[in-house]
Formats: structure tokens, C-alpha cells, sequence
């Protein structure tokens, strides 16, 4: 037994920790020779001790109750680093380890402890946790992002970094930097490939530094300069990423880039001191000046002095660019060459942090050319470019100046408004060029009838106005002074032009209105003249016709007119009468369809009101389409009747729709549509169709006879028809016009071309049909003379399509 204890001691004292052993009153019965060395007692001072007392004062009380806790069963053990008191009085750190012990019939005698010195390995976490501390204060306060990464993603980030985000640090932590950044870099490679292949090489020790796009959370993209090291923390490894926002530096390098390309461009720059003496040109200045840098380069300004600005304006120029900082205008410079220029220049002032001006940056262009070009422009906006008149526009800019002044001076004045007679035939004789240069001369002629202020226009074609300023305030003696200067103007164009080798004669004719005082508005004064141009041409051209208000109500009547027509062809109320076409034993062979305007406030309105408005305002077409298409559908439902089937419609045509070009075409489409018979549509021409381009009308004709279409020629013998072409028209009837069956029992005249008619027909095979025809001697005497067939009131006046038919009878 006593061997075994020896031993166990020997075993205890070579032990490196120490242990010991302590009874239920907390005194240490035992301890190794590593505890007296460890504390600094002789064992044999030890033993007897309390252990408390071995503790740091500052832990002896939390030392004395785990001890306690242990003896009294309420812990089954401690291990625990706790702080010691050796016997000088210097503390160290051991680990303590202790549980509670029994002897050899189990009863619990005490403790036993081992302690392990543990002060350096406190030391060294001590170290660790100061590096650390000092660390993360270095890590906050950073004016750069920094970042820590694993293979999940970002794991820490400061403050700084997350702000640089706009997002707080808990929403950077676990994303990945591709989350951060647009989806392709720059260089247009993905961000994820990119970001990858970074870290890689920072986990192979490599330190990657290099620029990246980086994306605010609100989507918005800034630079970054990113520097990757691989770092060790507690064990593991990280990926350091330190991050520096560059947009600012960034955009200070385009701009310096954008400053040079600026200073280099085709603009002219200078600098100057605060002094105005001029420090730096570029090259665009030399060769905008003519000044080389060594020239220039310390003068001022004043040496490209045009002496066309005063020194107000100057004055403005330096108020402006030190009240706003800036001044831009348009200038005239003088070159080295003497050559004067203009330039639209701009000044800048340079200011320091505290708002001083150190610089002053002009940079200017040459407007040379562009000057030129507005005023090529304005010409052409403004003038007539064959006879350098002013246009239309520029008329009425001078006419509004011009009333304006009437108006303060309480003067007239006059607008003459002149088309040169017969100026289409000249054009269509002897050509435009010729048309034009009569044009320029009668502009020429104008210009030297009338004063230096008043104005001379060209509206376009052969259409001039000269507009009189200043005349009396009498309207009477102010109109006696324009009819002087009209009767200059008649003169004056009267005489002979000389157009090439030509020698030509031609006459004006003249409208005139007076105003003052805002009498009208510029486009109603115009047309004023315009009626009363009209008026002189119908008194004979060659004349000039002042302004009659009577005109004007005429106008406004054939204006009201042409409105009700153009609804009446939207709301469709026309209607077709017939006037039946008889022979000379009264039978009904056909009628006539004859077109009626149901106004619906004036009722039937006479074709001859409003039909040759159609004609002017091109509603004709329309019309006449409406009027065949309405024609084909009654022969097609006349054939189904044995009454009227045998019955042909005779339907006007005009002048302006036979010369569509698709004329021909709408007829046949028309009878395909219908189903009419083409023998039973008579199509009535005029003469006037037969003034020109006879060869393209014969040429529709004949088409149209091809499927059976007649034709008749309608008021023969008023009109220019010409007997050669009269035998190459496909005609099949001749109609004496009612003109001369209305008198032709009373004048020679008449009667004699009733019979040349009826003769001329019967010489070419054609059959010859009488209108107007009311009493039975108009019949008798037309049957002599052999027509045998008749039209007009004696036989039916026009009926409607109900009345027409009614009329015909069933059988």
C-alpha cells in the first residue's frame, strides 16, 4: 500500500499540470510539486491552505461559491480559465478543471483540481482580440467600402461600403458582387464570369486590382477601383475586397478629356486673365483670325476690334459676364486681313472655391456662311426667286405694317392687284421661258412706276400687286392718285417687250381698293382687288375697275352657294327629271335626264344656278358620275317594263368629266353594274368639248360607240365646231339648240341655221332632234325643213321619275 502511494506521488510530481486534492472545508489535503512550483509555496505550506486563497482577490469571491456549488452537489464539475494569486503577489491565468472525489467505499472525501498554466495562451487571444479590435475600429472608420467574402457571398462589410450601396449592412450581407453590379461590365463580359475569375486569383494569393461597375440599389451604375487580397480569420479563410468609388474621378477625367478635345475643336477659344489679357488660343483661333498663338498671346480682345459695336455694347458684354458668369451673342471681328466677319461668341467666366473670377474662356465660330445662308433663306421665304419681288408673305407683312400706319396717320392707301392678259396663251405658244422672261420685265416696269416706299409683289403666275402708302385722307383725291398711278402702270405695260427674239404686245388688267383704318382684314382687302380685276377683265381687260361692295355680295352669295352644294352631294339630294323626246307623230322614243338640286330650305334649284358652279369648283365630277350611275339604273329597270324598254336616256356630259382620263372606264363599269342596255344611253357633248385635243376625245367616243353608247352633240350651232372634225366624230345625232327654235318663226336668222342644221345632217347620215320646241308652228316649220324629231314643252315639260312614268302609260 504503502509502495502504491509512493508511486502514485512520483506520478503526480512529474506531472506538468498541477493537481491536488481538497477535503469538504475547502482546504487542499494534497498537491504535486507542479503546484508549488506553479504558485511559488513549499508543498508542505500548501497543504493545510485554503484553496480560495490561492485566487485573484478580484475572483476569490466567485472562486469560494463554485467551490461551494461543487462540494454541495449543485455542479457536477468546473472547467473554467480563472485568474491566480502566486506567493509574490503576480497573478496568472490557469485553467481549472476539478470535480468531486471518493475514497474507497465511495463516500465523497473532497475535491480534486488540476490547473494548467494557461497565461500565455491568454496573452497570445489577448493579442488576437486587441489586433481584432483595432481591426474593425480600422474597418468602420475606412473611407473606403471593405467587404469580406466566402464562397456564400459577402459576410461582413462596414458602414461605409453599405452606404456606398444605399444599402444597410444586413441587405449586403449574403448577396454575391454580381448581385451588386449590372449584369455585363464595361467590356461587355458577364459580371458573374468577371467576378468569378477574380476571386479565384485572390484565393491563389494573387492581389487582382482593377476598375468595376458597380450598381446602386436604386439601379443606378458607378465606378469602382476594387483591390482583392485573401485574408485568414479565426481559422478560415476570406476574400478582402476594398472598394473605392471613382465616379467623381471619373467623370473628372472625361471632363479633361472633353476640355482638351473642347480646346481642340473646329471653335475658336481663347483665355485671358482677370485683366483680359489674353493667355492661351487654340488652333481653330489662328485660323478663324488669322493670329498665330505668338501674336495673340498677350494682347487682348481688342485686337480682333471690328469698330462696329460701341463701347456700350461692351459695356453690357462685361455687366452681363459679371452679374451671370456668362455672356454669349452675336459680334462682328476683324481678321489679321482687314476682313470684316461675324462670330457668335461666347464668354465664361473661371471662378475659384470662393465664387472670384481667375479666368476668362471665349469661344466663338465663324457665322459667315450661315449668315449667308439666312439671308439666301430669307430671300427665299420672302421674295420671288424669278423676279426678286416680294412674295406673298412679305406683302402682307407690309400691308399689316401698313394699316397699322393708315390707322395712326388716318391716310389711305391703295392695293393694286394686276394679271396680265392673256399670259396662258404666251406660255402655251412660245413657252415658259419666254412666259418668264415677260415676267421679269413687266416686275422691272412695275418697280418704275411707283415711289421709292410703296411696294411691288408677285403673288405667282401673272398675278402682281403694288401697294400705295401715304395717299390722301380724302378718299376721293385718294383715289384720284392711285387712278394715277394706274393709268401709268396700263401705259407703262402697253408698250412692246422684247423677249428674245421675240417682239410681243400685251395689256394688264387692274383691280383697285382703297383702305384705312383697319377697314377689313389683309386677306379681305386682297380679295377686294381681286373681284375688282375680275370686274375689269370682264369690261374688256385693258382696264382698271375700283373695288364695288355690290362685288362682294356676289361673292358671298356664290360662297353660301358652293357650301349648300358641297353638303347637298354629302347628304344626297339630288334628284333626276325626264323630259320625253318624241318624233314627228308624237311617240316617246326616250327623255332627257335633267339633274334637280332639293335645297331643303329653298326647294328645286335651278341647274342653271348651280351648275355651272359645279363645274368651277370641280363638284361636277361627282355629280355627273351620280347622274349616269342614276341614268343606267332606270334602263335597266325600264327594260323589264314592255312600255318603256324601247326608251333611250339622253344624259349630259361635261367638258371636265369627259376629259378625265378615266372616263370611259366609269361608264363601262356603270353599265357592267347596272346591266343597262349601252344602245338605250345617249350621251350628250357640247362644242366647247370639240376646242381641244380632238383627237383624244374622238378616240373616248369611239371606244364607247365600240359597245353601243350613242352620242349626241347638244346646242349645235352655238359653239366652234369645226366641219373637219365633225366628220370623224362618231355621232349619231345633232340637237338644234333651243336659242334659235325660240324665234325661229320670226328671224331669218334662226330659221336659216334651223335649216342648215337639219341639211348638215342629213349630209353626214346623222339624225338631227329639235329642243325648246312649245308651239305646233315651231313643229310644222321644223318638219318642213325635215327634223322629225322634237323636245320641249309643247311635248312635256320635266317630270319627276313617279309623274314621267305615269305619263308613259301602261301601254
Amino acid at each position: 500500500m504503502a509502495a502504491r502511494e509512493a508511486q502514485l506521488k512520483q506520478i503526480l510530481d512529474t506531472s506538468s499540470v498541477a493537481i491536488f486534492l481538497v477535503d469538504k472545508e475547502g482546504r487542499i489535503t494534497q498537491a504535486n510539486q507542479r503546484m508549488a512550483e506553479m504558485f511559488g509555496w513549499p508543498p508542505d505550506q500548501l497543504v493545510g491552505s485554503e484553496y480560495v486563497a490561492l485566487v485573484h482577490p478580484a475572483e476569490r469571491e466567485i472562486g469560494r461559491q463554485k467551490m461551494l456549488a461543487l462540494l454541495n452537489s449543485a455542479i457536477p464539475a468546473v472547467d473554467l480559465d480563472r485568474l491566480y494569486w502566486r506567493a509574490d503577489h503576480t497573478e496568472f491565468w490557469g485553467h481549472l478543471t476539478g470535480k468531486r472525489f471518493h475514497d474507497a467505499s465511495g463516500e465523497e472525501i473532497g475535491l480534486v483540481g488540476v490547473i494548467a498554466d494557461i497565461t500565455e495562451r491568454r496573452k497570445a487571444e489577448e493579442a488576437v482580440r486587441e489586433s481584432e479590435r483595432k481591426y474593425r475600429l480600422l474597418f468602420e472608420q475606412a473611407n473606403d467600402g471593405i467587404f469580406l467574402l466566402d464562397e456564400t457571398g459577402f459576410v461582413d462589410c462596414n458602414q461605409h461600403g453599405a452606404r456606398m450601396y444605399g444599402l444597410t449592412m444586413d441587405q449586403v450581407i449574403g448577396r454575391s458582387p454580381a448581385h451588386l453590379s449590372p449584369e455585363r461590365q464595361p467590356d461587355g463580359r458577364l459580371a458573374t464570369q468577371v467576378a468569378a475569375e477574380k476571386i479565384d486569383a485572390a484565393m491563389r494569393g494573387e492581389i487582382p486590382r482593377f476598375e468595376w461597375m458597380s450598381m446602386r440599389a436604386d439601379g443606378t451604375p458607378f465606378d469602382v477601383e476594387v483591390t482583392l487580397s485573401r485574408v485568414e480569420i479565426g481559422g478560415r479563410t476570406y476574400v478582402q475586397s476594398i472598394e473605392r468609388d471613382i465616379s467623381e474621378r471619373k467623370r473628372a477625367e472625361i471632363d479633361l478629356r472633353i476640355a482638351a478635345t473642347a480646346f481642340e475643336s473646329h471653335e475658336g477659344m481663347f483665355i485671358t486673365d482677370t485683366a483680359g489679357v489674353i493667355l492661351r488660343v487654340n488652333r481653330s483661333f489662328s485660323e478663324i483670325t488669322g493670329y498665330s498663338a505668338e501674336e495673340a498671346v498677350g494682347q487682348t480682345p481688342r485686337l480682333l476690334n471690328s469698330g462696329r459695336h460701341d463701347a456700350a455694347f461692351f459695356a453690357a458684354m462685361t455687366q452681363c459676364v459679371e452679374r451671370s458668369g456668362t455672356w454669349q451673342g452675336e459680334i462682328w471681328n476683324r481678321r489679321k486681313s482687314g476682313e470684316v466677319y461675324p462670330e457668335w461668341l461666347m464668354v465664361t467666366a473661371v471662378k475659384d472655391d470662393v465664387g472670384r473670377a481667375t479666368h476668362y474662356v471665349g469661344t466663338f465660330t465663324d457665322i459667315t456662311s450661315r449668315k449667308t445662308a439666312e439671308d439666301e433663306i430669307r430671300n427665299l421665304a420672302f421674295y420671288d426667286p424669278l423676279t426678286r419681288l416680294p412674295n406673298r408673305r412679305l406683302l402682307l407683312d407690309r400691308l399689316q405694317q401698313a394699316l397699322a400706319a393708315s390707322t395712326r396717320s388716318a391716310r389711305y392707301g391703295a392695293l393694286l392687284f394686276i394679271d396680265l392678259d392673256n399670259f396662258k396663251t404666251l406660255n402655251d405658244t412660245l413657252g415658259h421661258d419666254i412666259g418668264d422672261l415677260l415676267l421679269q420685265q413687266v416686275a422691272q416696269r412695275l418697280s418704275g412706276c411707283v415711289r421709292e416706299g410703296d411696294t411691288v409683289a408677285r403673288l405667282g403666275g401673272d398675278e402682281f400687286v403694288v401697294m400705295l402708302e401715304d395717299l390722301s385722307n380724302d378718299p376721293e383725291e385718294a383715289a384720284t392718285q392711285v387712278e394715277t398711278v394706274g393709268e401709268k402702270i396700263l401705259l407703262t405695260l402697253n408698250q412692246t417687250y422684247h423677249l428674245a427674239r421675240y417682239e410681243y404686245h400685251n395689256t394688264p388688267s387692274i383691280g383697285v381698293t382703297l383702305f384705312a383704318d383697319h377697314e377689313g382684314t389683309m386677306d379681305e382687302l386682297l380679295k377686294r382687288a381681286d373681284l375688282a380685276m375680275y370686274q375689269a377683265k370682264a369690261a374688256g381687260r385693258n382696264t382698271l375697275r375700283f373695288f364695288d361692295p355690290e362685288m362682294q355680295a356676289v361673292v358671298n352669295t356664290r360662297a353660301a352657294l358652293e357650301a349648300g352644294l358641297r353638303e347637298a352631294v354629302r347628304q344626297d339630294q339630288f334628284i333626276l327629271y325626264y323630259q320625253a323626246q318624241v318624233t314627228g307623230e308624237g311617240r316617246l322614243t326616250g327623255a332627257e335626264a335633267l339633274l334637280r338640286w332639293r335645297h331643303p330650305e329653298r326647294g328645286l334649284v335651278s341647274p342653271l344656278e348651280f351648275i355651272p358652279l359645279a363645274e368651277d369648283t370641280g363638284l361636277i365630277l361627282p355629280l355627273g358620275h351620280w347622274v349616269l350611275q342614276t341614268a343606267c339604273a332606270q334602263l335597266s329597270a325600264w327594260a323589264g317594263r314592255p312600255e318603256m324598254a324601247h326608251l333611250t336616256i339622253a344624259v349630259n356630259v361635261s367638258v371636265r368629266q369627259f376629259r378625265h382620263r378615266d372616263f370611259v372606264d366609269q361608264v363601262l363599269a356603270i353599265l357592267d353594274h347596272t346591266g343597262a342596255n349601252p344602245q338605250r344611253l345617249k350621251l350628250e357633248l357640247t362644242e366647247s368639248l370639240l376646242v381641244d385635243d380632238v383627237e383624244d376625245v374622238i378616240a373616248k367616243m369611239a371606244a364607247l360607240k365600240a359597245r353601243g353608247v350613242g352620242f349626241s352633240l347638244d346646242d349645235f350651232g352655238t359653239g366652234y365646231s369645226s366641219l373637219s372634225y365633225l366628220k370623224r366624230l362618231p355621232l349619231d345625232q345633232l340637237k338644234i339648240d333651243q336659242g334659235f327654235v325660240r324665234d325661229i318663226l320670226i328671224d331669218p336668222n334662226d330659221a336659216a341655221i334651223a335649216e342648215m342644221v337639219v341639211a348638215l345632217a342629213a349630209s353626214l347620215g346623222l339624225a338631227v332632234l329639235a329642243e325648246g320646241v312649245e308651239t305646233e308652228a315651231q313643229r310644222e316649220f321644223l318638219s318642213r325643213q325635215g327634223c322629225h324629231a322634237y323636245q320641249g314643252y309643247l311635248f312635256g315639260r320635266p317630270l319627276p321619275l313617279e309623274q314621267f312614268e305615269a305619263s308613259v302609260g301602261p301601254g
